[in-house]
């Protein structure tokens, strides 16, 4: 199976099963993400527990492959702290957006969202999830990708 046959599985079975998809009762947490370009939304809320994350949900109107970024980074922050989940953002932005051949083999699962380099318009839609979490965990109350001056540079330098 090739990778690029991996990418769309996972994409695929994450957007007809998004795992921890809904809401939260009572969030320590809150943020709304928003794609102005392709009308992405998302509404996201986390427990914080000492410092780590106990419980995090999504939910919103979002494209297959948001739907599957959002879907996968709520499995991998779970359980980790503040400061790890702020590193995995900064890694997979990093992933997304830099255009490096290096290696994100520490990423796991994550890595085969690497796939959506080869789509420069849609970049934006799998990191809305991770800006959203930030904004979250930082207590802002919305995120935006127009904030994502790398991937506005990738997409513009693409087209």
């Amino acid at each position: 199976m090739s990778l690029k046959s991996i990418y769309q599985e996972v994409i695929l079975d994450h957007n007809r099963k998004p795992r921890n998809y809904g809401a939260l009762r009572s969030p320590t947490h809150h943020a709304t993400g928003h794609n102005p370009l392709c009308g992405d939304r998302i509404e996201l809320d986390i427990n914080m527990l000492d410092g780590h994350i106990e419980e995090i949900a999504f939910q919103g109107e979002s494209c297959a492959i948001c739907k599957a970024s959002s879907s996968m980074m709520t499995n991998a922050v779970k359980g980790k702290s503040h400061q790890e989940a702020e590193a995995l953002i900064q890694e997979f932005r990093e992933m997304l957006v830099s255009g490096e051949d290096k290696s994100f083999d520490h990423l796991g699962r994550l890595k085969v969202l690497a796939g959506v380099r080869d789509l420069p318009t849609r970049v934006k839609c799998a990191i809305l999830p991770w800006h959203t979490l930030h904004a979250a965990m930082n207590s802002t109350d919305s995120a935006t990708t127009e904030a994502d001056d790398h991937a506005s540079k990738l997409v513009a330098n693409n087209h």
